[in-house]
């Protein structure tokens, strides 16, 4: 539904109240955008905060006793590469991450966190840091919705530079199909984590670069390099689906030793699963 719709903050309001309303009771109690719960009415408590539907039920007043400032700064690192481009069906891995860092960044100013968003390819091309005002997510839906791809990734180094950039602890979120260097992007994520920073990385890929389902001799071109090949898919299909895995493993067992939330994501999955790994990691944070 999300890839029909044409704005980006309509987009992330739908995607994230629906997610609130269908936790019902919910294991991540707390992160409530309105309020934590209720206590009873004591002379002097300001009326604005008495919760007159409770009211009427029970005929006592109750004031919403509401979230304390968190302050929780994050930042949000969107690959925007040519790679990111890649679509085998209605949405592209790069209109997926950014329908993803939309919901996040909804989220995370309706909770009063800050956010910041980076935007990057071969370097980085936008940078705003982290605020939890209204205004603030105005400005990070109206630069995703107007991303484009850009270059080749080096992902590797600008995880480098913006561990050197950030420096309050807080949370870095990676949206990426991790399309670089292997050990670039592992010492990147490193870099981080030495800082004490805590990270989460969705891994964004299309299903058709995990299942390789082509049938027919295709001409495979590298969206960054511009490198071709020609093949028959069923000669190179089980050395390419174990190369996938092989990847996708070395990441999780990597990021699981150095305690970084590694997620991988396809473009035809509900963005359901990433908040819920969003919302989890940011209560253990507190």
């Amino acid at each position: 539904m999300v890839a029909r719709l044409n704005s980006m903050g309509l987009r992330a309001r739908l995607v994230v109240e629906g997610y609130l309303i269908g936790q019902h009771k919910s294991p991540y109690h707390g992160f409530s955008v309105e309020f934590a719960d209720h206590r009873a009415y004591n002379p002097g408590d300001d009326i604005r905060h008495v919760d007159w539907k409770l009211y009427g039920k029970t005929d006592r007043y109750y004031i919403k006793r509401f979230e304390e400032e968190t302050n929780l700064r994050s930042f949000i690192l969107m690959d925007t590469s040519k790679s990111m481009s890649f679509s085998s069906n209605s949405i592209s891995k790069l209109d997926y991450s950014g329908f993803l860092a939309a919901a996040l960044s909804y989220l995370m100013v309706r909770q009063r966190d800050g956010v910041g968003l980076v935007l990057f390819d071969e370097a980085i091309q936008s940078l705003i840091p982290p605020k939890s005002t209204q205004s603030q997510l105005n400005v990070i839906l109206g630069k995703l919705e107007h991303a484009k791809p850009g270059k080749q990734t080096q992902l590797g180094m600008v995880l480098h530079e913006m561990a050197d950039r950030i420096s309050k602890r807080g949370l870095v979120i990676v949206i990426s199909d991790l399309f670089d260097n292997f050990d670039s992007v592992i010492s990147g994520l490193k870099h981080f984590r030495h800082n004490k920073q805590e990270v989460i990385v969705f891994h964004i890929l299309d299903r058709q670069e995990e299942e390789f389902q082509f049938q027919t001799r295709s001409k495979f071109r590298d969206l960054e390099t511009g490198e071709t090949i020609t093949t028959e898919p069923w000669q190179i299909r089980s050395a390419y689906k174990e190369l996938i895995k092989d990847v996708q493993h070395k990441y999780r067992k990597e990021c699981r030793n150095r305690k970084i939330d590694y997620v991988p994501l396809f473009t035809d999955q509900s963005l359901d699963l990433a908040l819920n790994e969003y919302l989890s990691k940011r209560q253990k944070l507190g």
